[in-house]
């Protein structure tokens, strides 16, 4: 079982950075892959980027390729979204998600997820 925490989100102006965190409880949680998704309003969630276990390997969304970084750190049972030039259409609420698919980008393929954070991008 894992319980996830995320934290970081707020207000920022389009350009700005924030950094969102992912607090993971469980002894298991470097054996998992660690996912971001994010929904906006109306919309369906979708794949943000993906980090797996040992952190060699990370996959990006195109929208978010270049200005989004995420990161691990199995010492603190934590996952890191960093997001920078961030736009108005980055407006929504992010998830962070756990599961055991290598590159999973399907929120199918995951089998934890927190309860999200709200990220709003002003322009």
């Amino acid at each position: 079982q894992v319980q996830l925490v995320e934290s970081g989100g707020g207000l920022v102006q389009a350009g700005g950075s924030l950094r969102l965190s992912c607090a993971a409880s469980g002894r298991t949680f470097s054996s998992y892959t660690m996912g971001w998704f994010r929904q906006a309003p109306g919309k369906e969630r979708e794949f943000v980027a993906t980090i797996n276990w040992f952190a060699a390997r990370t996959y990006y969304a195109d929208s978010v390729k270049g200005r989004f970084t995420i990161s691990r750190d199995n010492a603190r049972n934590t996952v890191y979204l960093q997001m920078n030039s961030l736009k108005p259409d980055d407006t929504a609420v992010y998830y962070c998600a756990a599961g055991r698919v290598l590159g999973a980008s399907r929120s199918s393929e995951y089998d934890y997820w927190g309860q999200g954070t709200q990220v709003i991008v002003s322009s």
